[in-house]
This record gives structure tokens, sequence and C-alpha cells, in this order.
């Protein structure tokens, strides 16, 4: 007297859906490989400093985004900078949350200090490396985004520097005029 044994399928009702593959968390390891690159450089002065006074150093380096195909699923990635670490071989660093801008987009006069100055302390020649840390995010495709844990540290390229000293005289007038004047 067990209905269920004889029980036949309805032909009309479809089958259950089946269940939704869950969507995988990834990691930084995971999404490296569609990593940000390298960035565009630039200093003021460029490619001189004055030893003790400050290098202006900018980075284009933005958000950025990737598309392609991890674990067998199209995926989107994006990129965000959160910190910019500028190191020099000389042994100056800085490390700030901006990009930089240059000192006429800052309203700043030449040689003024700027969150992302280094003063550069020894004669001779030097090189100044960035490496951008970002923040991920991913998507599957028709999913919403979710976080990566940590930040990928990527080295964004670097800058050569001579640096030298100099010093100021006070003259009376034009020294080409009066090489024989006061100062000259």
């Amino acid at each position: 007297m067990n209905p269920s044994i004889c029980a036949v399928p309805d032909p009309a009702e479809p089958d259950p859906p089946a269940p939704e593959a869950a969507e995988p968390a990834l990691t930084l390891r995971d999404v490296a490989s569609f990593s940000p690159g390298s960035s565009t450089l630039a200093s003021e002065p460029s490619g001189w400093a004055i030893v003790g006074r400050p290098v202006n150093l900018i980075a284009d380096a933005g958000i950025v985004e990737r598309s392609g195909t991890l674990l067998g699923r199209p995926v989107e990635v994006v990129f965000t900078p959160v910190s910019f670490e500028w190191a020099a071989s000389t042994g100056e660093r800085v490390v700030t949350a901006s990009a930089g801008r240059s000192w006429d987009a800052l309203g700043l006069p030449e040689l003024a200090g700027t969150d992302t100055s280094l003063r550069l302390q020894r004669a001779g020649r030097a090189t100044v490396s960035l490496t951008v840390h970002y923040t991920a995010e991913y998507r599957f495709a028709g999913s919403g985004w979710r976080g990566i844990p940590g930040t990928l540290s990527v080295e964004a390229g670097e800058l050569e520097f001579l640096v030298g000293t100099f010093e100021t005289v006070l003259t009376d007038g034009d020294c080409r005029a009066n090489p024989t004047g006061p100062g000259c």
C-alpha cells in the first residue's frame, strides 16, 4: 500500500534544474598572470638631481582592467593601486598613496617637495625604482565582484639620475658682460 512505489513521473514535468557549480574563490597567485604590468615613469627634473634637493617622481599607474579565461571560465580582473614605493639605489625611499603629479599641476615652483619626492644624498649616478602595490577584484561571467585578500606588488620600472652638487654666488650684474665684476 505504498503509493510512491507505483508512482510514474508525469512526462509533462521538466527535470529539476541542476545545481549551479560553486564559484571558485581566487587568490592573488591565481590572477598574477593578468598582471597590470609596468608603468611609464617621469621625474622633475628629468634625469638629473641636485644633492639634498627634491626630485619629483611621477607614475602613470592607475586602475587596470584585464579579461581572459581562468579555470576554464571567462573572468574579469580589476587591479587598483593602493601604494607606490619609490626606492633609490643610494638608500632613500618614499611610500605614498599617490602616483604623483607635476609641479605645474600641483601649483608648486620647481624643486619643491611633493608627496612623491626623494632627496638623493650622494653625488654620482643613482637608479630609482618603483613598485606599485595593487588590490585585486574579480568576477566570472554574470557574477558580482569579489575582492581578493592581500596586495600584489608589481615592479613598475626605474629611472636613472646623474646627481650633482651646486654652489651659488652673488654677483653684481652679468658676469659675461663684466667678467671682472664682484663675484665673477
